[in-house]
């Protein structure tokens, strides 16, 4: 297992959650690279974010990879060179996605190439967000609700990312319409670690995302549910890149709504 790749996900996501100790003898992998890549429908800058994995027992500081060769490819073929702009982090700008098209994320560096692909698929508009009573009967406490319809007859999957005044929640939220499909969806967003209340501030992301990053954020989504200590062994998460890099690349579209909770 990788796991000090599981430590930056922890990190990255702000889980915190109580946990019983465990003694775990875990050894020293050699590192491996981990590529984080998203290409979204909004028109702007693009980040890709390269690191590498440490030691478990190192100091949780992942080392930016610098120097490397970044490209993203459409379907035509036109491809979209990357420049780095601080240690590990490279953009481009001004670019776009575009809904049913496939791109190509293609990072060389240290001798190897790694590719991965992603499909951007179609739209979904979040309708609106709405709050309601914690399900746990804490007057005080309130749970978000998304609203929104899935098409009928193609298969959607969606990842949702919470705000709850500038801070996102930790809770990985990730569906698919296998039940849902051509349906009225509302959605709602169980988060651990972040209590909301009224008049917070909260804002939701709604992505639209393809099956391998379901796949991907799924994967995350069980692991944190069951924690270090559940029924899951935990282990990485299917990442799309070849090679055996880290990471994912994702073409997914992107729409945000916020509300003053009431």
């Amino acid at each position: 297992m990788k796991w000090a790749y599981l430590i930056i996900i922890a990190v990255v996501l702000l889980v915190t959650s109580c946990q019983k100790v465990i003694s775990l003898k875990l050894g020293n992998a050699s590192p491996q690279i981990v590529i984080e890549g998203n290409l979204t429908n909004v028109y702007g800058v693009q980040y890709v974010v390269i690191s590498k994995t440490v030691p478990f027992t190192s100091t949780n500081v992942f080392p930016p990879v610098s120097g490397a060769t970044v490209a993203i490819t459409d379907s035509l073929g036109r491809a979209y060179k990357f420049t780095e702009d601080t240690a590990g982090v490279y953009s481009y700008y001004p670019m776009i996605g575009y809904p049913g098209k496939k791109y190509t994320l293609t990072v060389q560096t240290g001798g190897k190439t790694y590719t991965a692909t992603s499909t951007m698929p179609q739209p979904v508009n979040l309708d609106s967000l709405t709050a309601k009573i914690s399900v746990l009967g804490n007057n005080d406490l309130r749970t978000i609700t998304v609203n929104y319809q899935d098409p009928p007859n193609v298969p959607n999957q969606y990842r949702f990312i919470l705000t709850d005044n500038g801070v996102q929640a930790g809770t990985i939220f990730v569906n698919d319409d296998s039940f849902t499909n051509g349906k009225y969806v509302r959605e709602d967003l169980f988060q651990n670690g972040t209590d909301i209340h009224f008049h917070d501030t909260v804002s939701v992301e709604m992505q639209c995302i393809d099956h391998n990053m379901y796949e991907y954020w799924y994967s995350l989504s069980e692991q944190q549910t069951n924690g270090p200590g559940g029924g899951t062994t935990p282990s990485n998460p299917p990442s799309n890149f070849n090679n055996n890099a880290l990471g994912y690349f994702s073409a997914h579209t992107t729409e945000t709504k916020t509300i003053v909770v009431n």
